[in-house]
Order: C-alpha cells, then structure tokens, then sequence
C-alpha cells in the first residue's frame, strides 16, 4: 500500500508504477491479475471507441458544442501543422471524447466524465506515434491509475470540492506519468511529469456554462492532453519538478479549500457569469423549464 507520489516510487524502484498498482489491485480485491488485466484492458477499449465516436462530429443536445473534433481531424490531415508527433491527434482526440460524452455517449471516466478526454486523447494518440499494443496501453492506464488514486485520497479529483484544476489538473497529471512510463521513463521520471503536469493548471476554476459540462470543459481537456505530452517530454528529457508532486498535490488541495463556491462548479462564477454565459443559462433552463410546465 502506497499512501503517496514518494512512497509510489520508492515502491516502484526496479519496476514501474504500472506494476505496483497491479499488486495493489490485486491485493485490494482479491482478484487474479488476468481478470483485473481485462477489466482495464476493457477501459481502453471503450476510451477508443469514445475517440472514434467524437471524430463523427457529433453535436450536444443543447446546441453549446459539438464538430469541433471532425474539424480538427480534417485540419490535422489537410495540413501543414504547426505541431507534430503525438501532439495533434492527443487533442484531436481529448476533444473527440468530450464531445461524445456530451452527446451522452459511452465514456471511461478517467478520473472523472468532465475530465474524460485528456487520458484517452494522450495514450490513443501515444499508441499511435509510438507503435505500442494495447498490452502496453493497458499497463499504461494502471500507472495513470496509480496517480489518480494518489490525488484521490490526499486530496480532490470533483470539481464540486477542489474546481477544474482538480479534475482536469488531475487527469493532465495521471497522463503525463502514463506516457512517461510508456515512453521508457523511470518512475521518478514519472512522478515529475505528473507533478509538472499538475503544477500549470492549479488554480483553474469550474465554471461550466449552464451548467453543463460542455463550455468551456472541451476545450480545457484539449488543453490537459497538450499540458500533459509537454510535462512528459521535459521530464523524459530529464528536466525535474522543483517543488515535488506530493507538495503540489497539497497546494492543489489548499486552493481548492480556499475556492469561492462560485467558481465550483456551480455556474455562478468565472466563464458562466459572463453576458454570452449568463444569456446561454437562461436560453437553455427557461426551455427546459417551459417544456416541463
């Protein structure tokens, strides 16, 4: 049992933070390692074709979102790019799986459905440019699982306690250990990426337009992947969190603490309280509520 990033890793020492949550989940369950294997093999499945499903260029039902992912898709194949490597398509795809949760489609929330597209988006796009099996991806979503469960129990992963930066912020982390790890990284290597990752979102605000997990949400979680592949790229290049990732998952946890109730998730605060957030409120909630009447 692991109760931090520090303990993770010295756990890990001649291994790797896939294996050790491994371990932990099969002592926790009392499951066999083949059958916990599947079920989050399973996972990546469904992250995959939530991706697929995105890049359709599916709509919400309340008109805030939706073709955002096809256009990229289209712009990411026309080219030229501005970017390369894994970088366009694990946008592509953050975006792709967002849009297919708000068009209540099936999604691995990871660690959260708010959240569902940066961890996908990353490792599908990772998979992609690196040529890894889904055993290998597999692996890899424990090692993201690893860090989840670290936030999870020392500090917050709802926007409703701790705003975007713990959701968000959170899966960034947990994607930028994953594809460290998957990429040949240490495990400290690891813990630094998520750290880095983690450490350029604090602060962020959950302030959904409506209320829905729409606006500004999508965009954001592209905006995870990307903050996620530059976390993993600086810590594979040796590059160390100054502040270390355990310290970070404190300061994400005394922000959130310290949170106006209006930037949690309630709507009332931030991107929603501006003039086009407050008109697409009222726009959406007086015809849900005269189709009720």
């Amino acid at each position: 049992m692991f109760r931090n990033i520090s303990e993770l890793v010295e756990q890990a020492h001649g291994s790797s933070i896939a294996q050790v949550m491994l371990e932990h989940e099969i002592e926790s369950t009392g499951k066999s390692r083949d059958e916990i294997i599947a079920r989050m093999a399973a996972q990546y499945q469904v992250m995959k074709r939530s991706a697929a499903e995105g890049l359709r260029g599916l709509r919400s039902r309340s008109g805030l979102c939706g073709g955002d992912a096809r256009l990229l898709d289209v712009y990411i194949q026309k080219g030229p790019l501005l970017t390369g490597g894994a970088f366009p398509r694990a946008i592509n795809y953050a975006i792709a799986v967002n849009e297919c949760n708000a068009h209540m489609g099936i999604i691995c929330a990871s660690p959260t459905a708010g959240a569902c597209g940066v961890l996908p988006g990353v490792l599908i796009a990772a998979q992609e440019h690196l040529q890894k099996s889904d055993e290998e991806m597999t692996m890899a979503l424990f090692c993201a699982g690893a860090i989840g469960f670290v936030i999870a129990n020392n500090a917050f992963i709802s926007g409703a306690q701790g705003g975007c930066q713990a959701e968000t912020g959170s899966a960034a982390a947990m994607a930028a250990a994953a594809v460290t790890e998957l990429s040949g990284g240490t495990p400290q290597q690891a813990a630094n990426a998520a750290a880095i990752a983690l450490k350029n979102m604090l602060g962020l605000p959950c302030d959904p337009l409506a209320g829905l997990v729409e606006v500004p949400c999508i965009k954001r979680n592209a905006g995870g992947a990307a903050n996620a592949l530059t976390a993993a790229e600086m810590a594979l290049a040796g590059i160390s969190s100054f502040v270390p990732c355990d310290e970070v998952i404190e300061t994400m946890y005394q922000i959130g603490l310290s949170m106006s109730p209006a930037l949690r998730e309630t709507a009332q605060g931030g991107l929603a309280a501006t003039p086009t957030g407050r008109k697409w409120k009222s726009l959406l909630w007086e015809n849900h509520d005269g189709e009720h009447q």
